[in-house]
């Protein structure tokens, strides 16, 4: 692999650096050295190529460094040595490595007696002299700085750890257990580690945003620790924006559960404000608890929303998850189908008065809020844009609504235009719509590109 000179022709003084082969979890465990047999092979592979190096002057060795170096390898080599009786001679070898040469040759010594005595910290400091050194092989460069990562990440160091890592990236290292994406996921962790989240979630974002340009996929794994993490600190506005990224690729209802209960859970919500994301959790199929449809109803409201709390109930009976036996649930039905008729014959006047020149705020959005219950979606989106004009207007209700209406439309630019205005508690239920508008444009893309199959064959 590496050599250096010898003092004398009939003997070698071969760098033996015991790389890893590859079996370790990145970021957690240091990868195992097999130094006897690893020797034993560079030795063998660069015997001619010590021959012709001990035939040379020395090269950037001073007589200084020949005279600490040789007794202490000879010394190390022999049987039952005792690395750490042998420490303080390392260490005096340490000064005496001004030239790359002495740095790759000094610096495999120290690696190897590390290696040698287990100690963690010998081998870092030998990895890192001979990196310094600039006389690695090209073609180990990334291995070796995913060595020191490894040793200074081990040893809690993260800035240190942090800098090899990225060498072991800069240098494509891979093995077939450890990629590309494995390297750059254990650069977030670090960064989240040291506490460092912006730069942590910066990081990670950009590396999101890399493969997705090139076309590549991204591990679902990098979304679920990202919302992980954000979720664990309570950090807003990441944990909202990287569940929007998690969905928009790996929608699911389980995901979307997910998505929704760590919504729940670090927010307190009014009524009003969470029937739009039980909204959400009935779109995508998430609502799959009891509880879930005797919150809805109850944010929704049989006196206000009869027919969206028919429906509602309808859906979770039909599922097998609503129960008649269910007192509130029952009791709330037969409020809903008893204003039913009459709440459908008022809409035509509900959609004159609401229009009508002189119409107030509060008829204008109460107009938009039954048509969108309703699911009359063109209705619901003029009346929102009206409201969204007048004076006293909850602007961010209003932007809510008017982007589920789109949704409801198919119009996804409008759609995310509008609930990109939504502010404060309904922010992270905008960004759910948001991964849901993602969705669904996704899903009509794909449809879209599929030809239609003819219902009869051509004729020959």
């Amino acid at each position: 692999m590496l050599t250096i000179f010898s003092r004398k022709r009939a003997s070698t003084l071969a760098l033996a650096v015991a790389l890893a082969t590859g079996s370790a979890v990145v970021a957690t465990a240091v990868l195992p050295a097999e130094a006897s047999a690893q020797r034993t092979r560079d030795r063998d592979r660069n015997k001619d190529r010590d021959r012709d190096q001990q035939e040379s002057d020395g090269g950037g060795y001073s007589a200084e460094f020949r005279a600490a170096y040789v007794p202490l390898d000879e010394a190390l080599k022999a049987e039952g040595a005792d690395v750490a009786a042998l420490r303080g001679q390392l260490m005096a070898l340490v000064p005496l490595l001004n030239t790359d040469d002495e740095k790759i040759a000094g610096g495999g010594l120290i690696f190897n007696a590390g290696i040698k005595a287990s100690d963690r910290a010998l081998q870092l400091q030998g990895m890192e002299v001979m990196l310094d050194s600039g006389k690695v092989p090209a073609e180990q460069v990334g291995r070796y700085n995913f060595i020191a990562y490894q040793l200074a990440n081990e040893a809690g160091d993260n800035v240190k750890a942090r800098h090899y890592l990225q060498g072991a990236i800069d240098n494509n290292f891979t093995t077939e257990q450890i990629s590309r994406p494995d390297l750059q996921i254990a650069m977030a962790e670090n960064f989240f580690a040291a506490e460092e989240f912006d730069a942590g979630f910066d990081y990670l974002t950009n590396a999101i945003e890399g493969r997705k340009s090139q076309g590549l996929t991204v591990d679902e794994q990098w979304y679920r620790r990202g919302v992980t993490v954000a979720y664990e600190y309570e950090l807003t506005p990441y944990v909202y924006d990287f569940a929007t990224l998690w969905l928009s690729d790996y929608p699911s209802p389980q995901n979307w559960r997910d998505a929704v209960n760590l919504t729940r859970n670090l927010n307190t919500f009014e009524a009003n404000e969470i029937l739009d994301l039980f909204r959400l959790s009935r779109r995508v199929g998430a609502l799959q608890d009891a509880t879930d449809f005797d919150y809805y109803v109850e944010a929704a409201d049989p006196r206000r929303l009869p027919q969206e709390v028919k429906d509602v109930i309808d859906e979770g009976m039909q599922a097998g998850i609503v129960s008649s036996g269910n007192l509130f649930i029952t009791e709330s039905l037969e409020t809903a189908n008893g204003r039913i008729s009459a709440d459908r014959a008022d809409l035509p006047a509900l959609e004159r008065d609401a229009m009508a020149a002189g119409a107030g705020l509060r008829t204008v959005v109460a107009a938009a809020g039954t048509f969108l219950s309703y699911g009359e979606y063109d209705k619901a989106e003029r009346l929102y844009e009206r409201a969204l004009g007048m004076p006293g207007v909850d602007s961010a209700e209003a932007n809510m609504r008017l982007g589920i209406a789109r949704i409801g439309l198919g119009n996804f630019d409008g759609a995310r235009e509008a609930l990109g205005q939504v502010s404060g508690n309904r922010l992270p239920i905008a960004k759910l719509w948001i991964a849901y508008a993602n969705e669904l444009e996704a899903t009509t893309a794909a449809s879209a590109a599929v030809p239609a199959v003819p219902e009869t064959m051509p004729a020959g």
